[in-house]
């Protein structure tokens, strides 16, 4: 299989995997209305995101023995299924279940993304690979929100996710004309554990993961908290909050190319350091708005754009970083990596639904602390890298 159609696949896969995080979000409301509870539904993004992380290293490992195509055929299935199944809920404990299973099948297909990608990219090459991954997230994330207004204006919120289920059968079918030309290897569950236990132990890895992580849960958190912010305490409609996913889409594409056409020349970690720190920028100045200013909606968004923007250049990197410095090779690093994420951003997403309020100081807190977090994690990969070059050195 050519790299190209490889990271079509892979992008086409992590978009239905995001969209499922996105697409929903304007109808938040109408689905609390319908299932006569409001609060708990907050959940369904923690709980997908949950389901995501849970199964990620059986996923990595079933990649390894049994090859990409089928595991990757399952995971759409499974969220084909639950996607199709969702409208069908009768009251916010189903609805929570069928997003875990939902969550289930995302995150088989978000881990097979990765993977079709380290198959065909390494090195810096890799980090521009791993960044058109990164732009399907975020187009999913913000387009997929004003898709999904369109769809529940249009056709109430049962609609999206009838359409994410079409995609995904959709890809099925694409699928099963393409021939991968990475094949099943032989191999045992508990040799993959100890695999997994030997990437988690080695700090470079470990760091530049939990800094792509926390980066990650400050776009969690935002989506989170966001519905009830502006369709509650700024009186936005379904579809005025739908159009703020193009502005949060091109902040994250601009980051992404920026990705594409720098990171060769100037190098990872200084491109990681300016990403890491427009995330800080943009996180203080929501904190600042939220405080000062809390009546101006454009406070909050725009210096999220802001932070999108750095997270844009700093995930793929930090992505990239991580696999490149696990000291086993193949599926496993970029499953582990998509595990440690996707419950970092679980365990953020549940802390954010117990701050979902109709004021913004509490989500521009909470991001705040995670930008902070990142600062550091970074300075561990600075540190890293360093002794790693003096050990290459001698």
């Amino acid at each position: 299989m050519k790299s190209n159609i490889a990271l079509l696949l892979a992008c086409s896969a992590a978009f239905l995997a995001q969209a499922g995080i996105s697409s929903y979000l304007p109808a938040v409301p109408a689905i609390a209305q319908a299932l006569a509870v409001e609060k708990h539904v907050a959940l369904a993004l923690a709980v997908y995101l949950v389901g995501m992380a849970l199964p990620m290293l059986l996923w990595g490992s079933l990649a390894e023995r049994l090859g990409r195509k089928p595991v990757l055929l399952a995971a759409l299935a499974v969220y084909a299924l639950a996607s199709a199944t969702i409208p069908s809920a009768f009251n916010v404990e189903s609805f929570l279940a069928l997003r875990l299973l939902q969550g289930l099948g995302a995150g088989g297909m978000s881990v097979m993304a990765r993977v079709l990608v380290r198959d065909n990219f390494s090195g810096a090459q890799l980090a521009k690979g791993l960044s058109w991954l990164g732009m399907t997230f975020m187009v999913a994330l913000g387009i997929g929100q004003f898709v999904g207004s369109l769809l529940q204006m249009a056709f109430g919120w049962k609609a999206i996710f009838y359409t994410l289920a079409i995609g995904a059968v959709a890809l099925i079918g694409v699928l099963q004309r393409v021939v991968f030309a990475t094949q099943a290897k032989a191999g045992s569950p508990v040799r993959a554990w100890r695999v997994y236990n030997a990437i988690a132990r080695h700090p470079p890895f470990l760091h530049a993961a939990l800094a792509g992580g926390l980066g990650y849960g400050v776009i969690i958190a935002f989506n989170t908290c966001a519905p009830l912010i502006f369709q509650g305490g700024f009186q936005w409609s379904a579809m005025e909050y739908g159009w703020l996913g193009w502005p949060i889409s091109g902040a994250y594409l601009a980051g992404a190319l920026m990705v594409n056409r720098f990171v060769a020349r100037t190098g990872r970690l200084r491109m990681m350091r300016a990403g890491v720190a427009l995330v800080l920028l943009g996180t203080a100045t929501m904190l600042l708005g939220s405080v000062l200013a809390s009546g101006l909606a454009v406070l909050l968004w725009l210096p999220y754009c802001v932070a999108v923007l750095g997270q844009s250049i700093s995930y793929p990197i930090s992505l990239s970083l991580a696999n490149d410095e696990a000291p086993i090779s193949g599926p496993y690093a970029m499953a582990l990596g998509g595990f440690v994420h996707q419950l970092m951003a679980a365990m953020i997403g549940g802390a954010a639904s117990l701050l979902v309020s109709q004021q913004a100081w509490p989500l521009a807190v909470l991001c705040v602390a995670l930008a902070g977090g990142t600062c550091v994690c970074l300075a561990r990969c600075s540190s890293d890298q360093n002794a790693l070059r003096k050990i290459s050195s001698i």
